[in-house]
C-alpha cells in the first residue's frame, strides 16, 4: 500500500480510526448502544451507499478478486449466511427498489462477534483502491427490519438520492 495513509472515517462519533487500526480489527467495537455499518463514501448512479459486503461481492462478480481474495468472501459469505437470517427471507419487500430505496442494514450494539470478518473485506477494499468508511449512530433511521444481529432503517439523513455529487464506477460484470 505504499506509505500513503489512507483514513476511515468513525462518523457521529468522536474517535476517528485509521485504515491500518480497522484492517488490524482496532476501533472496530461499537461503543454504547451504537449501531455500526461500513459503506461507500460515495454513492452509486441512483444515490445509495454501499455497504462493505456489497462492495466486495461488486468486486467478486467482476471477476477483480485474486483467487485467496475470492475464496476469503466465499467462504465468510457463506459463514455470515450460516449466522444471521437474511432479511429478505423474512420479509421480502425489505430491500425493494420500489419500496425501500435506500433501505440498509446495520449492525446492532451487541453483534460484536459478527465484526470479527470485517478487517478481511477491508483488506480487499484497500487492495482495490475502494474506500469503506465506519458509521456508528445510536439512531440511523426508521427501523424496518430488525433481529438479534443487525437491522435496516431507512436512514435518517436527508440527501436526496437522485442526486449524488459523486458516483463510483466499476466496470460491468463480464458476460460468460
Amino acid at each position: 500500500m505504499g506509505s500513503r495513509s489512507l483514513f476511515l472515517f468513525a462518523r457521529s462519533c468522536d474517535q476517528r480510526a485509521t485504515r491500518d487500526d480497522l484492517l488490524a480489527g482496532q476501533n472496530l467495537g461499537m461503543g454504547a448502544a451504537a449501531y455500526v455499518r461500513f459503506q461507500s463514501p460515495v454513492p452509486d448512479r441512483l444515490g445509495r451507499r454501499i455497504g462493505i459486503f456489497g462492495l466486495v461481492n461488486m468486486l467478486g462478480k467482476r471477476g477483480l478478486l485474486s483467487a485467496e481474495e475470492e475464496h476469503f468472501r466465499r467462504t465468510t459469505n457463506a459463514w455470515y449466511d450460516a449466522t444471521y437470517v437474511d432479511p429478505t427471507s423474512v420479509d421480502p419487500t425489505v430491500y425493494d427498489p420500489d419500496i425501500n430505496p435506500r433501505a440498509t442494514a446495520w449492525f446492532v450494539p451487541t453483534a460484536e462477534h459478527l465484526m470479527e470478518p470485517i478487517p478481511g473485506y477491508l483488506a480487499i477494499l484497500a487492495a482495490h483502491n475502494l474506500p469503506c468508511d465506519r458509521y456508528t449512530s445510536a439512531d440511523p433511521g426508521q427501523i424496518i427490519y430488525e433481529d438479534p444481529h443487525q437491522v435496516v432503517v431507512i436512514p435518517n439523513d436527508n440527501e436526496a438520492p437522485d442526486h449524488p455529487r459523486t458516483t463510483m464506477w466499476l466496470p460491468p460484470i463480464p458476460r460468460t
